[in-house]
């Protein structure tokens, strides 16, 4: 049986009714501790992690799954709640998306509460709750099913869907390098997203597999956000010997970098190339529009559910990411022009 034990299952192991199975997972207040520790006893020796269907199965009939999640990207965010929202009403269950702060000691507390004030059946976890240990531990205690998005550790503790985002990141770095940069900014995302070390990893990839050296200079820290992208842009561009190429590890840190570009005339991609990553929709409405990596987002959220909604095996599934040009990269100039500021507040 191993992984893929159903509540039946336990039920047999347990010599108990499915329906007492199905109150200690609902953490029904009228089981006995002797029958409670039977049936917790099962799971453990079955290795069984309650899928929503075994839930339903059961008697469960809240009907909800919560998506919880802590990202500065809206753009990014919508597509993960669309992602989620089409499976659900697909399968006529309501979806609950809830916004924590990892960053937060009460974190697990708060998620115990929503949980069983909300009786959700399942929980989608985002990046970077995905890899929040007192989340886990909190979901793990309550024996409420979940499935990770881009997780970064404990991949055997549940299902998940990822991207190889070491890959995408090498693969938007060399094609900077195939258009003749050599110099190229990076703007890494939030340090709590582990994808930013695997975006940032990518990156340092393809220079060294290029023959360039690693610039301390030509990095810089990000949130994720309009507003880093900008504080990194101002950074880099006043530079004595700026980058020709700045890649940003998400599109709106890449449009920030086109803010402060347009702000300091200097034109893209004539001057300066800049790229994205995700293709949210904000790369197609910024100018000029956006070369970026499409991350399947909405996917990625949507194959997410499918497995909350299966049977409970253990399953990961990684899905592909492209490589889109569109306007914003070009070959380098052979010399660099003297930047000049040319706004009006300086």
């Amino acid at each position: 049986m191993g992984e893929r034990a159903n509540i039946r299952d336990v039920a047999a192991l347990a010599g108990v009714a499915v329906k007492t199975v199905s109150r200690v997972l609902n953490d029904h207040p009228y089981v006995s501790t002797k029958m409670r520790e039977k049936v917790e006893a099962a799971m453990t020796e079955l290795n069984f992690h309650p899928s929503v269907a075994a839930r339903v199965l059961a008697g469960t009939k809240s009907g909800q799954v919560a998506l919880i999640y802590d990202n500065h990207s809206p753009h990014y965010m919508h597509q993960i709640m669309m992602g989620c929202w089409d499976r659900c009403n697909a399968e006529g269950l309501r979806l609950i998306a809830q916004p924590v702060d990892v960053a937060d000691p009460k974190i697990g507390e708060q998620v115990r509460g929503m949980v069983r004030e909300t009786h959700v059946d399942g929980v989608i976890l985002s990046s970077p709750v995905t890899d929040c240990a007192a989340v886990l531990n909190t979901l793990e205690a309550l024996n409420m099913p979940f499935v990770r998005i881009s997780p970064g550790t404990n991949h055997a503790l549940t299902s998940s869907v990822f991207m190889d985002d070491v890959q995408a990141a090498d693969d938007m770095t060399t094609h900077m390098i195939n258009a003749g940069h050599r110099r190229i900014g990076f703007i890494i995302g939030h340090e709590n997203h582990l994808a930013s070390k695997d975006r940032l990893s990518g990156y340092c990839r393809a220079l060294e597999r290029a023959g360039i050296a690693y610039a301390a200079d030509l990095v810089e820290p990000g949130e994720f956000d309009f507003d880093s992208g900008k504080a990194a842009a101002e950074k880099f561009l006043n530079l004595p010997n700026p980058p020709t190429a700045i890649f940003a590890s998400n599109d709106d840190m890449a449009s920030g970098v086109l803010a402060v570009a347009h702000r300091y005339h200097v034109p893209v991609p004539e001057m300066l190339s800049v790229a994205g990553f995700d293709d949210t929709t904000l790369a197609q409405v910024v100018w000029p529009p956006l070369t970026t990596i499409r991350q399947p987002v909405r996917d990625l959220a949507d194959t997410a559910t499918q497995l909350l909604l299966g049977d409970g095996g253990l399953e990961h599934r990684r899905l592909p990411h492209e490589l889109i040009t569109r306007e914003s990269i070009a070959a380098p100039r052979t010399k660099m022009l003297t930047l000049r500021k040319k706004t009006e507040n300086q």
